[in-house]
């Protein structure tokens, strides 16, 4: 039984002179304290900072309350409850929760520019909300004593990837630095977020969220191998490092044997067209697309890879354009399996530091 029925439950009586002699503030204290005794506490950290230490001294100066005036304030309590039609997030950190993602990101971040830090609540909930890879770059001036209670902060996974990609140094010394924050006061850690949101704030607005690898690579995805080849070697003589980083975003269908599983193949064959699949395998005859042909085959039934073999050898030669175009059919449904989260890709490793 809930404490709001147990509330509807109290035989209603006319509100007598006492609790129509009590103020809104101590009817809010009766109502608080009614619940908590019921097995039922009000989360009322959200609230302002004045209206809770406002309950809380009211709460501080009431004293036992008779029957009849605890059943006038529930009935009344209740019939504001039964006459509320609709009812709106406290301030502009409520709304923007409420309105997120249906305005624009542009929008959101000039508002709360434009608002102020401190009137948009909690720092650490929005600071909890990045991912490691936004919020490392907000760490990398900061001191270790910093870093450490904002890992302390953080979920323990998302503290963790975040320790991990710290170098070796650096992560012993925010290790220490933990165990030495018992003595840090909840202000301190408050300033601490506001200083790291308003960084975050102060950012200029990025038009595009992908990385440009991501989306160099994604355009390659759907070229040609020759012009894909040949952009790759131009970026290599004007900027290797940034060539290598496409390359780990691209993926392409010689691809498939390093980072697609064997027992997803079935799945990717069922999700393209049968004349599609045959086109690609029997245009599979390059050195770098041979082994993939084989590799669908071989992790598929025999009965199927015999049959499939068979189609492939009628089917005979096919134009390089008509087997790159199946290819690249058989790679978009591969991403698009990844993107729904039906297959999971393994990431290609990055090179050893010398």
């Amino acid at each position: 039984m809930t404490a709001l029925t147990r509330i509807g439950q109290i035989t209603p009586t006319a509100p007598d002179t006492t609790a129509r002699s009590l103020s809104r503030r101590q009817k809010a204290a009766i109502i608080v304290r009614l619940l908590a005794s019921s097995g039922h506490p009000m989360a009322l950290a959200g609230l302002p900072d004045d209206l809770q230490s406002g309950l809380t001294q009211a709460m501080a100066t009431m004293r036992p309350v008779d029957r009849a005036t605890l059943n006038a304030v529930v009935e009344e309590f209740a019939s504001e409850l039964e006459n509320l039609g609709l009812s709106f997030p406290d301030g502009l950190a409520g709304a923007l929760s409420a309105l997120d993602g249906q305005i624009s990101p542009d929008t959101a971040a000039r508002l709360r520019r434009q608002a102020g830090v401190r009137q948009l609540g909690d720092p650490w909930t929005r600071l909890r909300a990045l991912r490691p890879e936004d919020l490392m770059p907000l760490l990398e001036d900061e001191s270790v004593e910093v870093a450490a209670v904002v890992l302390s902060k953080l979920d323990t996974g998302k503290a963790a990837q975040m320790l991990a990609a710290m170098p070796g140094p650096r992560a012993r010394r925010v290790t220490y630095a933990i165990a030495q924050t018992g003595a840090v006061t909840p202000d301190a850690v408050d300033r601490i977020g506001i200083s790291l949101i308003a960084q975050l704030d102060s950012r200029p607005e990025r038009a595009f969220t992908d990385t440009p690898e991501t989306r160099v690579g994604a355009i390659l995805n759907h070229s040609p191998a020759l012009t894909r080849d040949a952009v790759l070697a131009g970026l290599d003589e004007t900027d290797h490092a940034f060539a290598e980083k496409v390359r780990r975003a691209l993926f392409t269908f010689p691809d498939i044997p390093a980072r697609l599983s064997p027992r997803d193949v079935p799945r990717i064959t069922r999700a393209v067209d049968q004349d599609v699949l045959v086109t690609a395998l029997a245009g599979a005859v390059a050195d770098d697309t041979r082994p993939v042909a084989e590799f669908i085959l071989s992790s598929m039934s025999g009965r199927m890879a015999d049959a499939l073999r068979e189609q492939v050898t009628e089917k005979g030669t096919v134009k390089t354009k008509q087997a790159e175009e199946a290819m690249a059919a058989i790679v978009q449904a591969v991403r698009a399996m990844e993107a729904a989260g039906e297959i999971r890709l393994t990431q290609p490793e990055e090179d050893s530091p010398d």
